[in-house]
């Protein structure tokens, strides 16, 4: 048999000679061998004569070894004649001396490295394959000969010496001797190969080490690769330029999650000096690795990112390649978050919940982060795009995203930005459509940076965008949206006028819009149409038609459209042209003296009369249009020379903007305007009111009207002016506002059903229904918010009957913001003496303060408050709040508030004018409120100007651009000084005025605030007070001052009535929300408080709370049962894994609760009138609730350790259950239908407690203490007598406490 298998084997070698093998093409040059390639002479050597034996014939020269049988076979044969051979095991270093001696020349060491070449016989295809490997890969595919080629080093070694480029034919043979150990069959002895592997790194060059550490994953066994993960580590702490093959080799290796947790820190560590094209294979790494169960690693990321990955990216302006490179790494390393955060569901979730759960220092605060958002909102997952929405709304709201990183990321990565362009657009939609209007701001900057940054497709798509939001009739969104296409026209004026017919689309929808964003719109396409840019004109007919077909309209509110086209199309023209030449004549103003009826002429401020001087005539113009009331108004605006009384205010005030425009703000010119008389009837005729005849009201009440609507404009025309004698005019011009508003009011009163003559042309309607004159409005001139019925009766000589103004003030003219100037005006005087040798002083008085005060908080309130964006409803409703404040909305918010910071000196100024003035009177009257010869008509204006001071500074305060803190931190521009005057600095206003104020600035301006507490001579005073410091530290500690103060009016009675009992309600609720123990205060309140007001007088009051008696017990209660309602829901649930500790104190608080909801819930059995069982049934089932959901697992694993705190626990409550099934049963007997309403969830909570506590005593082996029984029907007063015999146990009732176990009676009847 064994000469037979020699036999085959010489067969098969001479089957395939060498002379006669037929030349093949070579793998290395390219071409057919023409002549026969010549044998290597080393065949006579050992190394030589085994492989031919074998089946491998070396070649010289260029010519690959050849090979003529399977590899296998060879590999199969060489092993068999080493093993055969008698020198063996000698014969094998022979073997290994002998290749060592061939591979010395370079051409043969290639040829060893390339595949051996098929050697086929004629006719037979069959006993070689296509495919061969090299000589080299097939001899360490040979267990014997594999550990003698990798041990011996000059194998490895060989490459040290051959260049690392490539050859002329492009083979890298570095490369091409790593690629033969790899994916080996067998490794013999994995641990030294890997050992051989890393010297041979670490003295290689940085190119071979590369390849090396690439290869080690697809050369070694599993078994090393844990080992060679941590040399990898160790190499890449000491060196960063192998960052990127080390992180791939890192990629391919079987790691544990702890060896790979390791391994990440490690690399975290290095991304300091990671370069910049190695970046985004870190990135890779990094989110690629991180397993569900570490994802919210990804937090890291967030932390090490700003420092390390955006010092590479600095754009410089003056390096456009440098640019350009950092462009394409962003965009690569955004390309590796995006296939994380989209193939790794984990990552998605645990960067959204980074982003939700951060505070105060998780701030966004690089582009890194904000391209992630938006990333997460391009990926197809519904769940990332609302999540990236809310945490993109969450942040901003926060103020953790600035405008300034907007911008950043915007200019700088624009390239990068524009592949999310789409996740852009529509988180700037959600944004803007948001109704929480603290992030609407933020989706207009981006609007308005997508537009700027990026390419005409994107600016097309921002303009659609916008123009779909301003047609979508929302109106804090359409405001929004125009305000976004006026700003981007005034930007970039000639890209936008290339979308100028996107924009004209907004016509078709003007139904929508209220005039003051018709106004916007107009000033919008007429810049667009006749700017300078000439991309516009085209639209320049379609808007002559629309303003044409408006103006023609005979329905007022298109005519109303058309007229503010007009106005606004000649702006534009008149800005585009500008000239000098204004209307050569105005509608006539003023008249000659002439009274064509018996007149008296009022309100002169000129000291000289002479025959050149004028009056305004009122009269006459009253009388001549009363006479022709019948005709159409616009009729003869258009087509008679007539001119309206309604016309008189408007033209004054185009006539004096002409004039500012003119001389620069100086109105010397029309001066006289301001101190001329008028010629109005005798005032007296108001006392006679009642017996006038209806028209001659009527009449006296449109005479009232127009000259106050007079003087309003006059003092908005010279607020201005620095003149003092123009000063001391327009001070004197409020005084005869005023005093006429007095008039107003008592002539409106003797007048029911009057309408007023318009004065304010951008409502819906011409017609405003007039408010009955019962009505009363808050915080007007003559308010009666402090005033009661017995009062009334006492100051009936100083304050005469009238109406509210309030409901009225849509019939006066706009006062513009600069006059709030004047509340800077002190004393003035004019040095000139008259006639009698008297100087001139006039003065802003208490009723001025309080009329400028009273418009300065409409207009904050109005302009400062954010009000969620609503939808209009389907019927509209008829009155608009925006009437009135046409001029006020078109100043910016922020320029508002900036206004209100120059005056907050003046505002302190007055505040404490008016501390002095009330604690003089308390010092003077000896703390005695009612005292005799008391002024209460300046008693309740100086009160009157108190508060709205208070509600004015709280309103600035608590306006934010973007709330980063509490707005009453971040706009208290306050420092104490020696005297504790508060000195305001200058703030600069750039981001809203959101400027960060020192800790100890703000509490010292907390202190100015707490100075003042002493003199508020109201309960609702004191309220504006505590919500100004609602921050301070004292404020609990206020809020009882104040309800611990009896608070009495100037008669002498206390404050009652509805304000007052919400104003005690919200005052109270500041107390309970702040004080340090809940439970506490409000046992001090249901424990003491009450029981002295039960043992006291039915008209008096408990001693220790003045402002706690029968009137407001109501208010007492149902803040009491509400605050102990929101505290246990905070008490923590309890665990079995508390310590004894914890559960203690978790029970004490439990007992405390209970005990205090056990004193309210039986305090029904004295006060049994209806509201109060209202409440005690509605906040019992809730309190009940959370008693099951919280507080029975605690009695759950606390009922062994602690039996009788439990027990007592149990006793306490089962009688509050007691007394609340007995209410149920009251409620049923009165068939009350609002407290039946709350009877079936309050039974079943009863029911449930029920079987809850036999479940509890279940779990602790205690079930037979639990007996259940009926509960005896009883009277809703279960016992007579006061409140302390009232709260005693009842022993009547057939249920209770055995084994130390707690039993509940059955709810059922």
């Amino acid at each position: 048999m064994r000469k037979k298998r020699r036999s085959s084997v010489d067969k098969s070698e001479s089957a395939a000679p060498p002379d006669v093998s037929k030349s093949k093409k070579s793998r290395t040059t390219g071409h057919q061998s023409k002549t026969t390639a010549q044998e290597d002479t080393s065949i006579d050597s050992v190394f030589g004569q085994f492989l031919h034996e074998a089946g491998v014939i070396l070649r010289q020269g260029s010519t690959s070894n050849e090979i003529a049988v399977d590899q296998v076979v060879f590999q199969k044969r060489l092993q068999q004649r080493l093993k055969k051979s008698p020198r063996y095991p000698s014969i094998v270093q022979e073997f290994i001396t002998g290749l060592e001696s061939h591979i010395e020349d370079p051409e043969r060491f290639r040829n060893c490295l390339l595949p051996c070449v098929p050697r086929l016989a004629d006719g037979d295809s069959s006993s070689v394959s296509s495919f061969q490997e090299s000589l080299l890969r097939m001899l360490l595919g040979i267990e014997m000969l594999q550990i003698f080629l990798y041990s011996n080093q000059m194998t490895l070694y060989i490459c040290l010496s051959i260049p690392c480029s490539a050859g002329e034919d492009g083979l890298n043979i570095p490369r091409v001797i790593v690629n033969q150990l790899k994916w080996l069959d067998r490794i013999i002895d994995s641990k030294e190969l890997a050992g051989k592997l890393m010297q041979l790194v670490s003295v290689a060059s940085v190119e071979i080490q590369c390849d090396i550490i690439t290869s080690l994953p697809e050369i070694l066994e599993d078994s090393q690769h844990s080992d060679i993960a941590r040399e990898l580590n160790a190499l890449l702490q000491e060196n960063t330029q192998l960052t990127v093959p080390i992180l791939d080799a890192f990629s391919s290796l079987n790691l544990s999650s702890t060896l790979l947790a390791e391994v990440r820190v490690s690399v975290m560590a290095t991304l300091s000096a990671v370069q910049l094209e190695d970046l985004p294979v870190v990135v890779k790494f990094i989110l690629h690795s991180i397993s569900p169960s570490d994802a919210l690693e990804v937090r890291g990321y967030t932390q090490w990112c700003p420092c390390c990955f955006w010092s590479h990216f600095s754009i410089r302006s003056s390096n456009t390649s440098a640019s350009s490179s950092s462009q394409d790494s962003v965009a690569l390393v955004l390309d590796g978050i995006k296939s994380a955060v989209r193939f790794q569901k984990t990552t998605s979730e645990a960067w959204l919940k980074v982003g939700r759960i951060g505070n105060s220092t998780s701030v966004i605060s690089t582009v890194i982060d904000l391209l992630v958002l938006f990333i997460l909102h391009s990926t197809n997952a519904n769940h990332s795009r609302r999540g990236a929405e809310r945490v993109l709304k969450v942040k901003v709201r926060a103020g953790q995203i600035q405008e300034a990183l907007l911008q950043k990321t915007f200019r700088g990565y624009a390239q990068v930005g524009r592949g999310y362009f789409p996740s852009i657009l529509a988180l700037a939609q959600s944004l803007l459509r948001s109704p929480d209007p603290c992030v609407v701001p933020f989706g207009g900057h981006m609007y308005r940076l997508s537009f700027t940054a990026f390419d005409s497709y994107c600016q097309q798509e921002v303009v659609g965008s916008l123009v779909t939001h301003v047609c979508s009739g929302v109106g804090g969104e359409v405001d929004v949206a125009l305000e976004l296409l006026c700003g981007l026209v005034t930007e970039k004026p000639s890209e936008m006028a290339l979308y100028a017919v996107f924009v004209k689309g907004i016509l078709d929808y003007m139904e929508n819009l209220t005039p003051q964003q018709i106004r916007r719109l107009f000033h919008l396409l007429s810049g667009l149409a006749f700017g300078q840019q000439q991309q516009g004109t085209h639209i320049q007919d379609d808007m002559h038609i629309v303003v044409r077909k408006q103006l023609s309209s005979t329905v007022p509110k298109y005519k109303r459209i058309g007229i503010i086209g007009a106005v606004m199309v000649v702006g534009s023209m008149g800005a585009s042209s500008p000239s000098n030449n204004l209307p050569s004549s105005l509608p006539p103003l003023v008249c000659p003296r002439s009274f064509p009826f018996p007149a008296c002429m009022m309100y002169n401020l000129d000291d000289e009369e002479s025959q050149g001087g004028i009056a305004i005539n009122l009269l006459q113009l009253l009388s001549d249009d009363l006479q022709h009331k019948g005709d159409v108004f616009l009729s003869y605006v258009w087509f008679c020379r007539r001119v309206s009384p309604l016309c008189l205010s408007p033209f004054f005030r185009l006539l004096r903007l002409c004039e500012e425009q003119q001389h620069q703000g100086d109105l010397e010119e029309i001066d006289a305007l301001l101190g001329c008389p008028l010629i109005l009837t005798d005032m007296d005729v108001v006392e006679k009111s009642e017996s006038l005849s209806k028209p001659e009201r009527e009449f006296l009440c449109g005479l009232l009207f127009q000259t106050i609507n007079w003087f309003r404009e006059v003092v908005n025309a010279f607020c201005s002016q620095k003149d003092p004698e123009m000063k001391m005019k327009v001070v004197t011009r409020l005084q005869n506002i005023t005093y006429l508003q007095t008039l107003l009011e008592r002539t409106l009163a003797a007048t029911p059903g009057y309408s007023p003559p318009l004065a304010n042309f951008d409502g819906e309607s011409t017609e405003v229904a007039p408010v009955s004159s019962s009505s009363a409005g808050q915080l007007c001139i003559l308010t009666r918010e402090y005033i009661d019925d017995a009062e009334k009766e006492k100051v009936q000589e100083a304050t005469r009957p009238g109406v509210s103004l309030v409901s009225y003030r849509h019939f006066f003219r706009e006062l513009d913001m600069e006059v709030l100037s004047v509340l800077q005006c002190g004393l003035l005087s004019r040095s000139l003496l008259d006639s009698e040798l008297h100087s001139k002083e006039v003065q802003l008085g208490p009723a001025e303060l309080v009329f400028l005060l009273e418009d300065m908080w409409r207009k904050l309130e109005f302009s400062l408050t954010a009000a969620p964006a609503k939808r209009v409803p389907f019927f509209k409703g008829k009155t608009d709040k925006s009437v009135g404040f046409s001029h006020l909305q078109q100043k910016s918010p922020k320029d508002i508030a900036a206004c209100c910071v120059q005056l907050l000196p003046t505002l302190c100024t007055h505040l404490e004018n008016c501390h002095n003035h009330f604690q003089t009177l308390l010092s003077e009257n000896q703390g005695v409120v009612d005292a005799s010869g008391l002024d209460v008509r300046e008693h309740q204006l100086l009160s009157s100007a108190y508060q709205l001071l208070l509600q004015v500074l709280h309103t600035t305060f608590s306006w934010s651009v973007t709330p980063r803190h509490n707005t009453t931190c971040t706009l208290l521009p306050f420092r104490t000084v020696s005297s504790q005057r508060l000195t305001f600095n200058k703030m600069t206003i750039t981001q809203g005025l959101a400027t960060v104020v020192p800790e100890r600035l703000v509490l010292n301006s907390f202190e100015y605030l707490l100075n003042f507490h002493s003199t508020v001579p109201s309960l609702s005073i004191a309220l504006c007070l505590s919500q100004l410091i609602e921050r301070s530290l004292p404020l609990a500690t206020l809020a009882r001052r104040f309800l611990c103060q009896e608070w009495v009016t100037t008669s002498g009675d206390r404050e009652k009535g509805p304000k007052h009992n919400e104003t005690l309600q919200t005052l109270l609720s500041i107390y309970l929300e702040h004080t340090d123990d809940v439970l506490k205060a409000v046992e001090e309140i249901a424990g003491e408080g009450i029981p002295e007001l039960l043992n006291s007088a039915k008209d008096a009051s408990s001693r220790t709370w003045p402002t706690l008696n029968r009137l407001t017990f109501l208010v007492f209660y149902k803040g009491m049962m509400g605050v102990l309602e929101k505290a246990v829901r905070k008490i923590p649930p309890g665990r079995n894994s508390d310590n004894t500790e914890v559960m203690s104190e978790k029970l004490l608080t439990w007992n405390l609760a209970v005990r205090d909801f056990h004193i309210l819930v039986n305090l029904v059995k004295v006060f049994d009138n209806r509201p109060v069982l209202n409440v005690c049934l509605k906040y019992g089932r809730l309190f009940l609730e959370s008693f099951l959901k919280l507080g029975m697992p605690l009695l759950d694993f606390s009922f062994k350790k602690h039996k009788e705190d439990v027990q007592s626990l149990l006793k306490t409550f089962q009688l509050s259950t007691r007394q609340l099934h007995h209410m149920c049963g009251h409620s049923k007997i009165r068939q009350d239908t609002i407290l039946t309403n709350h009877v079936p969830a309050l039974k079943k909570s009863l029911e449930q407690f029920v079987y809850r506590v036999k479940a509890m005593l279940t779990l602790n082996h205690c079930q037979e203490a639990f007996w259940l029984g009926n509960l005896k029907n009883r009277d809703l007063k279960v016992l007579d007598g006061p409140l302390a015999a009232a709260l005693r146990e009842d022993s009547s009732v057939a249920n209770h406490i055995s084994g130390g176990a707690g039993s509940h009676p059955s709810p059922s009847d």
